[in-house]
Formats: C-alpha cells, structure tokens, sequence
C-alpha cells in the first residue's frame, strides 16, 4: 500500500483542521492547501504550500477555478502500479497525492439560512471539491480521502501504528463515505432546482433515488429483536427536550399526533396510541381541550403521546400530568411548564416546529413503504376534501351544529387506520374505530369505546374514511344516535345507503374523496 507522504487539504468545515495538519506535518506529510484552508494552517505557524504553487496557474474567478488542473487530478488519480501512469507523471511533472481531506461548500446551511438568495445558494454549489473527492475515492487504492471530520482521528492513530500507511479496508471505508457525502450533496441541489422552477416530479421517477443522513441508531425497533435507525431531518423538526431516548415507535406516533394536531385551527389536544388517535378535542383553552380529548377514551389515554397546538400553558400541563404519557409535543413550553414536566424523567418532551412540519408535508417528496423485493411510492395525502365535490345528498340539509360536527369527525377520520369510523361533536371526538376488518364493526367498535366512556352518540355526527358498501355500516351509526353522516361515496350501492339515510331522517354529505390508511 502506497505511504501517505503528501496531502491535499481543502475544507468548507474547518472543524479540526488545524489539529489534523499539525499531527500530519509532524509526522513528515507534505501540505497542500487552498484558499482558507491554506491561510488557517499557515497562521497556526504550520508550513502548508497553496495549490497554486502546484499547478503553477493562481486562483481565479474569485476562488470559483483553483483544483481543476492536471498537477491536481493527475496526483488524485494516478494508479501507482500501472507503468503507463508513471511514465506520464514522470513526463509531465506530476506528484501522487496521497491523502485527500476534502468537504465542500456549505450548500445546505446556505439553503437553510432565512433570507439567502438564489445568487447566494448558487454561489454554495461546489464543482472542484465533488471532483476532487470522486477523483479520488475512485482511486482509494492510491489516494486515501476524507470527507468527515469526525475521522481525523482514526486516520493519525492508524498512520501512528501501521507505519504511514492507511489498510485497504479504511481505504474503502472512507472511499464509501465520500461517495455518499456526494450523492447527497448532488441529490440537495437537484431539489432545490426542482423546486425553484417549479418542475413538478414525476409520479414514477426511474430509478428512485434515495439519500438521506444518518439522524441516529435506535435502541431497537418495533420489536426489540430489530435493530433500527433514524434518517433524514426528523431532529430538526423535532426537538427533545426531556426524557427517555426516543423510540422507533416513538417516532411512529409523534409523527402521527404532530400531522392530525395541524388539521385544526383552534386550541386542540390529541392523544395518539399505537400509531391511532384514542381522542381529539378542541376548546377555547388547551385545558378544555385535553379534557375534551381525554374523556373520549380515558383507558387508551394511559401510556399515550399527548400533542397540543398552541404553547402549553400551566393549567392543561397539570392536567396532563395527572395520568402517565410516554410523550408530550407542543411548540413552545414556558419555562415554568418545563421544570414542572421536567419531574417525571422518563417522560419524552418535544418541542415541534409545526411551520418546518407543514412545509415538510407539502413538499414533493413521497412516502415510501417497504414490500418484499421493493418499495411502494405515492405522493402525500395532504388534501382534506374538495370543496367543490362536497354536497348534501340527503332529503334533509345539516344543521349549522351538525356540519361543524361531520368535518370535525372528518379531520380525525382522515389519520385513523383503515376501516375508520369516527362519531364526534363539533369540538370533540366522541367514539372511534379503528384498523377494523369490516366497516361495520369500526361502527360498533366505536360505539361501544363511547358507550365505556359514559358519552352519548345521540345527535353527533360520524365520518367513514371510505364509502359504505351497503347500509348496514350506516345503520349501525344510527341505532348508535349519528344523526349526520359524512363519507366519501362512490359505491355501486350509494343509492341503497341514501335511501337509509332518507328512511332515518338522516343527512348525508359525501366528499368525493376518500382517506384510506393502510
């Protein structure tokens, strides 16, 4: 394996780079650096020699053509073991470079950063740096390159004890890592382009592309015989404050109660159990809310994650706090909130970004799933329902009390698992059934959480997340007390279940879209 003698280094992320020359320069390497790089390590009083000493050609366009040279590339590139590529080093004054540490424009930080223009994110659109990198994790066999600077020190404990050599399986390691970090820059600005003209994606991209950073490993999964990990952005929309490391499930159920807290405007509290809403409520105050909420299943409440959609206040902290829940989200918490939560230590507080959340769920990217051999893709089910499909099919109109009450069940409909039944009042969840076989015993299932409860089904409204195929779905709600009925349509046997509705002095609306949850 080829000596590290002679490195290139050229960095975005300046994070131990210094510490990393010195220890390179103290074992013999000759330095090469550019730009800022270079004038970091010269200040440190370590000798480094500017690229442009190399290449015999300076920096220009404002640093935008330094490394795109032969000197350069040929050095990054050369396969020592071949004759030929010794002949023409030889013949054109060319040096191998040995070690590369590389990373490159902070595209990402500049894309993230509030008011950065166009011009200033094209301007963080690296070109030397990606080719310098792919250069020579092509040619890991020859040219060790680090683009992590997390490895610096494995890469001077392994030079210290294998002699100035770095192992073929480092090599490939890193060779790994670099194209990765690659990928994933290329994969940024290709979003951002799509997104700055526009360009809708296209419903089967060919190949699905994926590249996202590891977040964090997880305790285990589902299960604790699976292993698991987090990837992508999730931390960052999703700030722990308190508590326990979260868990894969978790995660799960965060994400759920964060996405169905959003669909209401006015103070609103859910409680979510395995991945389902156990209950919903809204109210002038997060109090009233949570015990609106609450009172819809007190039993599926213990253990559960608690999401609120305004600053959690005193009075509804203390109301949770009275029952046991893995986890709490709300946007902000007082200070005085905190310390009281903070009490309970295994209890997970987040704080949520819902603006980052929203924007997150508008976006192109689709949900995957995976099957065996493969992955589904579908875009996001972000519409709530048609405005201009809604309509009373029914004899008899709703009341201005039963319509709030039918789109009220329809926003918690719409994130309960499939077959979903919801009976609600115009500020509160009153029954719901989930993940059921037929609809029919969603609506039984429902009703009996609600008759539990100690709450009355007489007069409320009750959504399906997809049409009744016959009436007897229907029939069950209004021996239950719906007098409102809000569903999809679209059966062959709609007429049937009209005529129910009709025979029952029930009104109906269909929404002409459905919101099935598998």
């Amino acid at each position: 394996m080829q000596i590290i003698a002679r490195a290139l280094l050229s960095v975005s992320d300046k994070t131990g780079i210094v510490e990393l020359a010195a220890q390179l320069s103290g074992l013999g390497v000759e330095l090469i650096s550019t730009g800022g790089t270079a004038r970091a390590i010269r200040e440190a009083g370590i000798p480094v020699k500017d690229v442009s000493e190399i290449t015999g050609f300076p920096e220009v366009m404002d640093g935008r053509v330094k490394t795109l040279h032969p000197a350069v590339h040929g050095g990054l590139l050369a396969r020592l073991d071949d004759p030929t590529h010794r002949a023409a080093m030889e013949q054109h004054g060319i040096q191998s470079i040995d070690l590369a540490v590389i990373n490159l424009y902070p595209f990402e930080q500049t894309l993230n950063t509030p008011g950065a223009t166009h011009d200033e994110i094209i301007e963080q659109i690296d070109i030397g740096g990606p080719a310098m990198v792919r250069a020579s994790a092509k040619n890991y066999r020859f040219t060790g390159i680090v683009v992590n600077p997390e490895r610096y020190g494995q890469i001077i404990r392994e030079l210290h004890q294998n002699n100035m050599i770095l192992s073929e399986a480092t090599r490939l390691e890193l060779a790994h890592e670099a194209f990765q970090h690659t990928a994933r820059y290329d994969s940024m600005i290709a979003e951002y382009f799509s997104q700055t003209t526009g360009a809708a994606q296209p419903v089967a991209p060919e190949p699905l592309k994926l590249e996202l950073p590891l977040a964090q490993t997880l305790r285990y999964g589902e299960n604790p015989h699976q292993s698991a990990a987090l990837y992508g952005n999730f931390n960052t929309i999703f700030q722990q404050l308190h508590g326990k490391e979260l868990s894969y499930n978790n995660i799960l159920d965060i994400d759920a109660a964060a996405k169905l807290v959003m669909e209401f405007q006015q103070p609103t509290v859910v409680i979510v159990k395995h991945n389902n809403p156990c209950g919903v409520g809204s109210g002038a105050t997060l109090l009233q809310a949570w015990q609106n909420a609450y009172t819809t299943d007190t039993t599926s409440a213990f253990g559960g994650i608690v999401a609120v959609n305004r600053p959690l206040d005193m009075e509804a902290a203390l109301a949770i706090n009275e029952i046991f829940t893995e986890v709490v989200i709300a946007p902000e918490y007082p200070e005085e909130v905190l310390e009281r939560l903070r009490k309970k230590k295994d209890r997970r507080l987040i704080a949520a970004d819902y603006q980052a959340l929203a924007a997150e769920s508008n976006s192109t990217t689709p949900e995957l799933r995976t099957v065996a051999g493969g992955l589904l893709s579908q875009s996001r089910d972000n519409a709530l329902v048609d405005s201009g499909a809604l309509r009373t099919v029914t004899e008899r109109q709703p009341t201005e009390l039963e319509m709030e009450a039918m789109m009220y069940a329809w926003r918690v409909a719409k994130h309960v698992k499939s077959n979903a039944i919801v009976y609600a009042a115009p500020d509160r969840t009153l029954g719901i059934g989930a993940g059921q076989m037929s609809r029919v015993d969603s609506a039984i299932t429902a009703a009996r959480k609600a008759q539990n409860a100690g709450l009355q089904l007489q007069g409320c409204a009750v959504a399906s997340d997809a049409f009744f195929p016959f009436a007897d779905g229907l029939m069950e709600a209004v021996q239950a007390g719906a007098t409102a009925v809000i569903q999809p349509g679209g059966s062959v046997r709609d007429q049937e279940v009209i005529d129910a509705a009709n025979s029952n002095n029930i009104t109906m609306m269909l929404t002409g879209m459905r919101h099935f949850r598998h």
